[in-house]
């Protein structure tokens, strides 16, 4: 993507979004000047036909345009001279608006483009804090209907604000040319009829804010439809989800309908006044002709070119509920490209060999500022060890795991990598790319992307081999799930890897994440889905390599066969590590651990 940094801010206040948006034609200077240039001789080319036009009308009223001969024949040179003349001015006319609105689309059409793809970048860019405020719904209308009335706009800039302010410069200069109160009336009440059609916006703009958010929860509840199709088939939700689908798509009705009353109940005033304009150029016209002050081509062309102003200025009432629209959305989606992610990059690449993690004094809390998740909390893990993470259900042991690779920040204390031996950095010192390819997460809820095995592993290492990718399925014990695919690793695996099963969906992950060969692995009790055979090869190909001293790895898990194959295991509760030790020697000595695991009653 080109480096548009700079102008992604143009415009200044947040308060004008759709100026900001408009800014963007910046990206285009050659392009934007181009076609400002073409617009601006089509229509100043307005004038200049209808003033050929008058002169012709008047050429055949004085009986000039076809004149008898001393021959006896009838001389058809002039008229022949004005068709020529006006036949040639419309068909320069017609190329240039052509060439003019073909150019405004393909410009309008690209910075649309720049413009998703920054919604784009910026998503990934925010970090996990950020997306879990908001929901996958507000993401999609910005990407559809907020970016399409951002591109009606754009392109609307030239066919209705740009052009317009040239027609009516072009109908008032010549009225005023062949006469000041000719063209004085109808600027008056085209100026009365603008400034009526723009004390509407701030309105249509709250209006259409309130459609926007209506549509977030329609493509909200859709997303959830959609996604969540097994657990409403499974609890037989079908009625009650069309139910609550029904009752958010009418209240997006509604507040469409009330957006759509408000413009369509004040238009017809400002259409009015408008049109007195050529009321007024007829009447006092045909006065003018009366006084020998304007001939009948002239009357002929002022009435034409008048005509022309009030039907472009009759048309931005609809064009003005097009900029409301687009401003609110414009709006919207500034909130996204303004917001600033709380995680930012470092300077440093992260050290090779061997890495150990630590927490010194961490705080962690609530998105949106509730209570504290983790608090004081501290803990060390020396490079290649295994260690098991063990808490209560909502004890924090997600968020603890993603600090590591920051995907979440901490409050306060401090995230380190390193070892004792080579020195200990703060996590926010590292580049992220770097830090994320030698610390990664592999998660309970398993993610893979429609596309082939092979695509989805080489997602942890773009550059691996054939071979990496098959040692990291050994490592994960998933060979036997490419062996069972009908074309290896070309196989499609289907939406989110629907035609695997959950714990081929676990192993495949993990296995996405060993070909990245990750100093440290975390594992967010992601082998819950396997049986407790296959678990026990995947933890002992991890100890293997852990043991080589090339790996280190903190499994957060709840199963006591995962942890039995931890070197060490760690007891997370209200927030802090409050437990260290063998399984054994908690086992014995620590009765939280011991009804955690269910040891009293075994």
């Amino acid at each position: 993507m080109r480096d548009t940094t700079k102008y992604w801010r143009a415009g200044g206040a947040k308060r004008y979004p759709l100026l900001r948006c408009l800014a963007l034609y910046r990206l285009t200077p050659w392009a934007f000047l181009l076609t400002a240039f073409l617009f601006l001789i089509y229509n100043a080319s307005l004038a200049w036909q209808q003033w050929l036009l008058g002169r012709a009308i008047h050429d055949v009223q004085q009986g000039l345009a076809v004149t008898w001969r001393a021959a006896g024949d009838l001389d058809f040179s002039v008229a022949r001279h004005w068709l020529l003349v006006l036949a040639t001015v419309a068909v320069g006319r017609g190329l240039l608006q052509y060439l003019a609105g073909i150019l405004a689309l393909v410009i309008g059409q690209e910075l649309l483009f720049n413009l998703r793809e920054r919604i784009l970048v910026q998503v990934q860019r925010l970090d996990l804090a950020w997306h879990w405020r908001h929901g996958i719904g507000e993401m999609i209308t910005r990407t559809t209907r907020d970016a399409d009335k951002v591109r009606d706009a754009l392109i609307n800039f030239w066919r209705q604000l740009f052009e317009t302010g040239l027609v009516v410069c072009a109908v008032v200069g010549l009225l005023f040319w062949y006469n000041p109160w000719l063209g004085g009336v109808p600027l008056i009440l085209a100026l009365a009829a603008l400034a009526l059609f723009f004390l509407q916006v701030d309105r249509l703009v709250e209006l259409d804010r309130a459609t926007g958010e209506a549509y977030d929860q329609v493509n909200q509840d859709l997303s959830e439809g959609v996604n969540g199709v097994r657990v409403i088939k499974s609890f037989g939700l079908e009625n009650e989800r069309i139910r609550a689908f029904a009752q958010n798509v009418g209240v997006f009705a509604r507040q469409a309908h009330a957006a759509l009353r408000y413009a369509a109940a004040r238009t017809p005033l400002p259409q009015i006044i408008v049109a007195l304009g050529q009321v007024w150029v007829l009447g006092f016209g045909a006065y003018l002709v009366q006084q020998g002050r304007l001939n009948l081509g002239e009357l002929v062309s002022s009435l034409l070119i008048a005509n022309t102003m009030i039907f472009r200025i009759e048309t931005i009432g609809r064009v003005i509920q097009i900029f409301a629209d687009a401003r609110a959305s414009a709006g919207r989606i500034w909130d996204v490209l303004d917001a600033e992610p709380a995680i930012r990059d470092g300077g440093k690449e992260v050290p090779e060999g061997p890495l150990g993690v630590r927490l010194v004094d961490v705080r962690v809390t609530a998105p949106g500022g509730g209570n504290d998740i983790l608090r004081d909390c501290s803990l060390t893990i020396a490079p290649g060890e295994i260690v098991a993470l063990v808490g209560a259900t909502g004890s924090g042991k997600s968020t603890l795991a993603a600090l590591f690779p920051r995907l979440l920040e901490a409050a306060e204390g401090s995230v380190e990598i390193g070892s004792d031996a080579a020195g200990w950095r703060d996590a926010r010192d590292f580049r992220l790319k770097s830090l994320r390819r030698r610390v990664n997460v592999v998660p309970q809820e398993t993610f893979l992307f429609s596309d082939t095995l092979e695509a989805n592993l080489r997602q942890g290492n773009p550059d691996a081999s054939e071979e990496d990718l098959r040692r990291a399925l050994s490592l994960a014990a998933a060979g036997d799930v490419l062996e069972g695919l009908p074309h290896g690793f070309e196989t499609q695996i289907g939406d989110r890897g629907m035609t695997l099963s959950g714990g081929q969906r676990q192993r495949i992950a993990l296995a996405r994440a060993l070909v990245g060969d990750p100093a440290v692995l975390i594992l967010d009790d992601a082998t819950s889905a396997l049986d407790a055979l296959t678990e026990r090869v995947v933890l002992d190909n991890l100890r293997a390599s852990a043991n080589a001293g090339q790996r280190t790895v903190l499994m957060a898990a709840s199963r006591l066969s995962t942890i039995l194959l931890a070197d060490r295991v760690l007891l997370l509760a209200e927030g802090r590590i409050v437990a260290s030790g063998a399984h054994d020697e908690l086992a014995a000595t620590n009765p939280v651990y011991r009804d955690l695991l269910g040891l009293d009653h075994a």
